[in-house]
C-alpha cells in the first residue's frame, strides 16, 4: 500500500489523478502534491475534492450548540480545513489552470440522522458537549426531521489544476 508522499509508479506516467478527501490526512499536502505532480504526465490533470469540516452550516433552536458540535468534530480530523487550502499547496508544486470551486449540499430528510449522530457523538467524544446536550440535540434534529424542518448544509471544495505541456 502507497502513501501519499510515496507513489508506487513511474516518472510522469499517469494522465490523471484523484483524490478524494484524502489531502485531510497528510501533514505536509505540499510533499503529497509534489508526489502526484511528479506522477503526472505532461498536461496531465489533478482533482482533489474534500469537505471542510469546519463550515457545516445546521439550523437549531439554539445556534451555538450546533457551532460546538461542528468545530468539536473538526477538532477530530488531522486536517478539517485542508480542503480550504487546496490551491496554495497546488500553486507551490508547480502546477498550471488551478481553479476552486464550492459546492454546496443542501439536506433537508431524515436521511441525514446518521451524520448529525456522528457529528455529535464526535463532539461528546472532544468534550465539547455533555451528553444531556447531545441528547437534547438528536431529539431536536429528529422531531426537525419527521416535521420536514430539517437543514444541514455541507460546502464540498473542488480544486483541479494540469501539468504543464
Amino acid at each position: 500500500m502507497a502513501g501519499a508522499y510515496d507513489l508506487p509508479l513511474p516518472d510522469t506516467s499517469v494522465g490523471a489523478y484523484r483524490a478524494d478527501q484524502v489531502f485531510h490526512e497528510p501533514a505536509e499536502p505540499e510533499g503529497a502534491s509534489a508526489e502526484t505532480r511528479r506522477v503526472l504526465a505532461p498536461e496531465g490533470r489533478i482533482t482533489l475534492i474534500g469537505r471542510d469540516w469546519d463550515t457545516i452550516v445546521i439550523d437549531s433552536d439554539d445556534p451555538a450548540l450546533p457551532r460546538a458540535v461542528v468545530h468539536a468534530r473538526a477538532s477530530l480530523i488531522a486536517g478539517p480545513r485542508s480542503a480550504r487550502r487546496y490551491r496554495s499547496p497546488l500553486l507551490d508544486t508547480g502546477f498550471d489552470d488551478v481553479t476552486v470551486e464550492v459546492h454546496t449540499g443542501v439536506c433537508t430528510g431524515p436521511a441525514m440522522s446518521p451524520l448529525l449522530t456522528g457529528l455529535v457523538e464526535g463532539a461528546c467524544s472532544a468534550g465539547a458537549v455533555t451528553r444531556k446536550q447531545a441528547g437534547g440535540r438528536l431529539t431536536e434534529q429528529r422531531a426537525r426531521a419527521g416535521a420536514d424542518r430539517l437543514f444541514l448544509a455541507l460546502p464540498v471544495f473542488v480544486a483541479a489544476a494540469t501539468t504543464a505541456r
